[in-house]
């Protein structure tokens, strides 16, 4: 594919048909609070299936799935067994493009985050939907040699790509390649033809290598809500001021500077062994009339990201999803699901 404008990476708030999630198990690290997550995934497959769209949810037992589920609607549920290292199939689904041909379903390479972790079948689960004949052939694209991740790319569905250096950059998934190198893919394979770098970022705990959605996410009405930090004596408090400057650098495509509209910062949370863990709002979901947004059992917090959400999705209904057992495992509400578009797979 050549970058002449004729393909782009859809925006999350265009049109969608359905979210993939994938349900944790006893074969995962989520072992040990089985029953804390699936209450966390129960709700958000509520939120979605009452939006009117669908559920894909890989499992790997449909009975004790359907038995988790059974008080909700199942005729908007579509459950596909299949072995998976993880949950968070933002990071290993499709990214979906719209071309001159039809809308495609691009699958990049997944490596456990830069090899940190084990990514077997999660790696392979695109494959296997279209081998399920889910995402149709001609629709499927194979960029498997390339490490890509869903969670380091924003973009306004109009040629612009935000993201961060740190985690596209990064030695462990492409080999260490150049911002330029990175743009001549990206261009090529996604149709970006600006990119808004950020240099500076990053929240403790975080395994991704700061992927753009724990920090800033571009809205409609060239907006971005982006994760700020008030209090100087936090350890984020330097690299979320130089994000903010840089943040306020960038322009739009025509020049002008972004509606910059700031979340707060989560207090601190920590896991059994004492790890601070990266609870961030700016890890919400879009569907097509409301926004999940991640909640952490902090009132004052959560009322605030709230509203500043109700600024960004004027017309959108805020849904807040109780995230406090997903981020033990150093992920939130957007990474553990990705957005399918209408017409994009056979349903």
């Amino acid at each position: 594919m050549n970058n002449d404008n004729s393909i782009r990476m859809l925006a999350e708030w265009e049109p969608q048909e359905a979210i993939v999630m994938a349900l944790p198990h006893e074969d995962t690290d989520w072992a040990y609070m089985l029953d804390e997550v699936h209450s966390c995934y129960k709700e958000m497959a509520r939120a979605i299936v009452e939006s009117g769209e669908k559920l894909i949810l890989l499992v790997k037992d449909k009975v004790q799935a359907t038995e988790l589920l059974k008080d909700l609607p199942m005729d908007n549920i579509l459950m596909i067994s299949m072995p998976t290292n993880d949950t968070w199939t933002r990071d290993y689904g499709v990214i979906s493009i719209d071309t001159p041909d039809g809308l495609k379903a691009i699958d990049f390479g997944f490596n456990g985050w830069g090899l940190k972790f084990a990514s077997c079948h999660d790696n392979l689960a695109n494959l296997r939907l279209r081998d399920m004949g889910l995402i149709p052939s001609d629709a499927y694209r194979n960029l498997r040699g390339y490490i890509c991740e869903g969670g380091s790319l924003e973009t306004d569905g109009q040629g612009t790509l935000l993201t961060t250096t740190e985690c596209l950059c990064s030695p462990n998934r492409n080999g260490g390649l150049s911002k330029e190198k990175v743009e001549q893919v990206l261009s090529r394979e996604l149709g970006f033809t600006r990119y808004l770098w950020l240099d500076h970022g990053y929240l403790a705990g975080d395994d991704t290598d700061s992927h753009i959605d724990t920090l800033a996410r571009i809205c409609p009405n060239d907006t971005i809500v982006f994760v700020g930090c008030r209090d100087i004596d936090d350890e984020h408090f330097e690299a979320l001021l130089n994000m903010r400057m840089q943040l306020e650098s960038f322009t739009t495509a025509d020049g002008r500077p972004y509606r910059l509209l700031e979340l707060p910062m989560a207090d601190a949370m920590y896991d059994e062994d004492g790890e601070r863990l990266p609870a961030t709002y700016a890890n919400y979901l879009v569907l097509n009339d409301r926004i999940l947004l991640p909640t952490y059992n902090q009132p004052d917090n959560d009322r605030a990201a709230t509203e500043i959400m109700r600024l960004a999705y004027p017309g959108y209904q805020i849904v807040g999803i109780d995230c406090s057992a997903l981020v033990r495992q150093h992920g939130s509400l957007h990474c553990s699901t990705m957005q399918i578009p209408q017409g994009l797979l056979y349903l």
